[in-house]
């Protein structure tokens, strides 16, 4: 199942993508469960695709939001894989330890939303970064790395949008500009992806290849990911985790190539989709 949160005039709902559009759930639905968030949270995910309403709503008729409107946590893991590093262009060596930060929900936005381009000198380092996101379906804590992925029910796409300049002064720093990325469209659930190693993801900007790596190439996998991080913190259903983004961001490029006003980011992931921003004005 592909899940969605979406707006209809005015109106915040959520529902499954078919081939013919999407269909949200009845009312029915809504009134047990406000949002996708608690449906994954009371593990009745199955439930969705017998609750939807039978007549589909093409896309283009809904704004689509961040598959999670109201995540718990936003945890990213960082140099998890090998390139120049993207704030002095110099390769580090591999990480002797999984590198994680956090964003504030209200740094990502939905497909299709515009992205925020920071002011003054934060806009001359706006640098983007594609990255696959696994979202947490079953709670738990000191989770093994042999039992890590029942965790999960599904993987979305994040372009976990960047300044370089401003990661000099802290890491949260440079990762915390308002509305300066984005995940979506939806969320894939785990019974789609068998393998998650073989999924390769690409990021376009204008068109023009950028980025393109399989998830093998991840130094650490998600299952470390997710042990690593459930020992520092209990894992919830609804928290998102952020893999890591390969080479080829505008800051490992030579010479440097941030994003401007206009531009079209485009994070593609195979069987879970393509997430399509543009760099507002």
């Amino acid at each position: 199942m592909k899940l969605v949160s979406f707006l209809n005039n005015d109106q915040e709902s959520f529902g499954v993508l078919g081939n013919s559009g999407l269909h949200p759930v009845v009312e029915a639905f809504k009134k047990e469960f406000l949002d996708l968030k608690a449906v994954i949270g009371s593990q009745k995910i199955e439930a969705l695709e017998i609750s939807c309403e039978e007549s589909p709503i093409p896309l283009s008729q809904v704004t689509l939001l961040p598959p999670i409107p109201n995540p718990g946590k936003i945890i990213c893991a960082g140099m998890n894989y090998r390139k120049p590093y993207p704030v002095d262009e110099i390769a580090p060596p591999d990480p002797g330890n999984i590198v994680i930060f956090n964003r504030h929900s209200d740094t990502l936005v939905g497909y299709g939303t515009e992205l925020e381009c920071p002011r003054g000198e934060a806009a001359e380092t706006f640098d983007f970064e594609g990255e696959i996101v696994a979202v947490i379906g079953k709670p738990g804590r000191f989770i093994s790395p042999e039992d890590a992925l029942q965790h999960v029910v599904g993987y979305s796409i994040m372009n976990e949008g960047s300044v370089r300049g401003w990661m000099k002064h802290s890491v949260h720093a440079g990762k915390n500009f308002h509305a300066s990325g984005s995940w979506g469209p939806w969320i894939t659930t785990v019974d789609e992806i068998d393998d998650l190693s073989s999924l390769k993801l690409e990021t376009r900007v204008n068109g023009k290849l950028m980025q393109s790596a399989l998830a093998a190439e991840m130094i650490f996998s998600l299952s470390e990911l997710i042990s690593y991080i459930s020992n520092l913190t209990p894992l919830k259903p609804g928290d998102i985790i952020a893999t890591g983004s390969p080479d080829g961001t505008g800051g490992s490029q030579d010479p440097s190539v941030f994003l401007k006003p206009g531009d079209c980011v485009e994070v593609s992931v195979d069987r879970i989709g393509t997430l399509k921003n543009y760099v507002g004005h």
